[in-house]
């Protein structure tokens, strides 16, 4: 039987492997300072980026980002990032740096968007939200399933529900999934952790 892997949750259980990070979310840009041994010593760094949606001062919110872009650059730590209103501004951003691994959590956007982030090498992960927009459901199905993951985030939807509906929309099995999500959390997280 596979690995169902949650690669971003709020509900960590030892049941399904999912990957602990540390980083200064958005919300939290303009009251956190940055630990870099901390982040040194994580398995990724995240869940770090831009939130054009929230109070935050936007100038606050890029700088913070950029800094923990360098610490995850200077470390080759691969990243986990929370993206609202403002892709086009994140995608310019991340071009400046050269990541370990780019990982676009709860991914929502157009099919267009989709195909850029992949085009660059990054990953898209995709939660319960994803199938309230059908522009994001035409974009899970045409992520090359090399650079796909799930994740439940802070929903209450279960792991193996979330697979679920993924397998269903791009007529996969389930067993076909598991693997391939897999075998990108081994390309990205084994490696690093022989670091």
């Amino acid at each position: 039987m596979g690995l169902y892997i949650d690669i971003h949750t709020h509900h960590s259980t030892s049941r399904h492997p999912s990957p602990q990070g540390v980083g200064i979310h958005p919300w939290h840009a303009s009251a956190a300072s940055i630990d870099e041994e901390v982040m040194r010593s994580a398995t990724l760094i995240g869940e770090i980026g831009l939130d054009f949606a929230c109070d935050v001062d936007r100038k606050v919110q890029e700088r913070v980002f950029r800094e923990q872009l360098s610490i995850a650059q200077r470390w080759q730590k691969p990243v986990v990032l929370h993206c609202v209103r403002a892709f086009e501004p994140m995608m310019k951003i991340l071009g400046e740096y050269s990541l370990a691994a780019v990982i676009f959590h709860g991914f929502i956007g157009s099919r267009q968007q989709a195909e850029r982030a992949v085009a660059r090498g990054y990953y898209l992960s995709f939660g319960e939200a994803a199938f309230r927009s059908p522009r994001t459901v035409e974009a899970m199905k045409s992520v090359p399933i090399e650079n796909l993951f799930a994740e439940t985030d802070e929903s209450t939807a279960t792991i193996e529900s979330i697979y679920d509906r993924i397998a269903h929309e791009r007529g996969i099995s389930i067993e076909e999934l598991q693997e391939k999500i897999e075998a990108n959390y081994n390309k990205i997280f084994l490696q690093h952790d022989d670091r």
